[in-house]
């Protein structure tokens, strides 16, 4: 069997400036590639457009070039964002949106958020509510008397069916779609589509082996895996990555301005020390050190990352702890 170029992707959401936590991933990501002589691509997930803004996307692009990252592909200044930017691909989506009514129960849905939190029915692995399913039960009459009143988001009716995967940092993980992920949205209220129908369909049509993440969306994973069965995508290698965390525990977060980059930059802080810290908390180095991210490339190891000193909890959680006095700036 011939085995498939290994194809990565850098996927940042344009939000905000990048944080320690967002170049961790970038960074394991590009080494994952460039270790195993494959190919990198650039997409921007900016589908929420109230949250994402051109000028971030330029500064996403200038911090990954600052710590030395490229690409083989994706996107770019002479190349048609229709291509690589989510949000001018609505168009293919639907595509699949449709194609997806044909085989599968899609349904309006009319709840609002209050609603959804509101419901007693247990959460979900991510976090999120678990959704009761009530305008599954909607008769077709009801349906048409709601949509007079306002615009549906639409879900997908799931199996009670177990998707399981083999992880490449995680091992064995996986989760009932009926019991723990429930009905899922595949398009806004507002028309825009959702991320688990958006990055299933650009990941398989831009030929993407190899996806490596933070831990944060490990559960989504069994949701793109079961639309990918339902597509004919071939499936991708996952790798979810730990989470720098605050010494508090709390994950590090553009919205609160977290060490991010811009911030560090304006300290003196260099791309060699940054990428020092990275490989240190990877389990690459034995102690920070200024270093290139051409010279990470033969020290990557998967094996060396599961087994990291910094990673605390159990081996679900992968939480690496962000201390000050392991920062050398």
């Amino acid at each position: 069997m011939e085995k498939r170029e290994i194809v990565g992707r850098f996927a940042p959401t344009p939000s905000g400036r990048m944080h320690l936590g967002n170049a961790f991933s970038a960074v394991m990501a590009w080494l994952a590639v460039r270790s195993a002589g494959g190919r990198m691509i650039l997409r921007i997930e900016d589908l929420d457009r109230q949250r994402c803004k051109p000028e971030y996307i330029c500064r996403l692009i200038e911090d990954l070039h600052w710590l030395g990252l490229d690409w083989d592909g994706g996107y770019g200044p002479d190349i048609p964002p229709s291509r690589w930017q989510q949000s001018r691909r609505s168009e293919i989506y639907e595509t699949y949106f449709e194609k997806l009514k044909e085989k599968q129960p899609v349904y309006p849905c009319f709840c609002s958020r209050g609603q959804l939190h509101a419901a007693e029915a247990p959460h979900a692995s991510d976090g999120t509510p678990l959704y009761s399913g009530e305008c599954r039960r909607l008769t077709d009459r009801q349906r048409r008397l709601k949509m007079r009143e306002k615009e549906p988001a639409w879900r997908v009716a799931v199996p009670d069916e177990g998707i399981f995967f083999e992880d490449r940092n995680c091992g064995r993980v996986g989760e009932n779609l009926k019991e723990e992920c429930g009905d899922f949205i595949l398009r806004r209220a507002d028309g825009v589509y959702a991320y688990q129908l958006a990055v299933t369909v650009d990941d398989a049509l831009m030929g993407v082996t190899q996806v490596v993440r933070g831990c944060d969306l490990l559960h989504s994973a069994p949701r793109q895996i079961w639309l990918q069965r339902q597509w004919g995508f071939p499936q991708p290698e996952y790798a979810h990555l730990p989470l720098l965390c605050q010494p508090d525990g709390r994950r590090l977060s553009k919205r609160e301005k977290d060490l991010d980059l811009g911030a560090l930059r304006q300290k003196g802080v260099g791309p060699g020390q940054i990428l020092g810290l990275i490989g240190f908390w990877a389990g690459f180095l034995e102690k920070p050190q200024p270093i290139s991210a051409r010279e990470l490339v033969p020290l990557f190891s998967w094996e060396k990352l599961q087994h990291s000193p910094h990673a605390a909890g159990s081996r679900e959680e992968w939480k690496i702890i962000v201390k000050e006095q392991e920062l050398p700036f």
